[in-house]
């Protein structure tokens, strides 16, 4: 079994389990400075932006089953990068095809959208997704959560 990080349609679970269908869905996973890129004829992929995340799902593939991804990712490169999950840093395969990517259609963001909508994924980031822009923010809301100290102090 290999860990494998899906993002853009293959974020949808049918689709997913169209592909390989002895994958198990481990958790959401973030790939942090890069962003999600849609190439010309729709494909999706990434690229490297320190001021951006890629979420995604990761999966448990079983080896027979990657060269099914492998061959429905085309002539994309198959990397192995960490990606963050609740319990830590983890090592996971994915796909990157070569290219510039351009600004996706209304169609390509509401095909992706509601993949990561069925996903499961954070309303934020399918928000950022459908409109190009981060979700907006309500006043008073930080930029960031500080972590909490588990420690009692007092």
């Amino acid at each position: 079994m290999a860990l494998y990080f899906a993002y853009g349609l293959t974020l949808d679970p049918a689709r997913m389990s169209e592909l390989c269908p002895k994958a198990k869905r481990i958790n959401i996973g973030r790939l942090p400075r890069h962003r999600l890129v849609v190439l010309p004829g729709g494909q999706t992929s990434i690229a490297r932006d320190p001021r951006h995340e890629v979420i995604g799902i990761v999966f448990d593939v079983p080896f027979g089953e990657m060269t099914l991804l492998d061959r429905q990712a085309g002539r994309a490169q198959k990397l192995n990068q960490p990606i963050i999950l609740p319990g830590g840093a983890k090592r996971a395969l994915l796909h990157v095809a070569a290219g510039v990517g351009s600004a996706p259609s209304a169609s390509d963001r509401q095909l992706l959208a509601k993949a990561a909508r069925s996903a499961g994924l954070p309303e934020g980031y399918v928000y950022e997704i459908e409109h190009g822009e981060p979700a907006p923010r309500r006043p008073g809301t930080p930029l960031f959560k500080a972590p909490v100290s588990s420690l009692n102090r007092g």
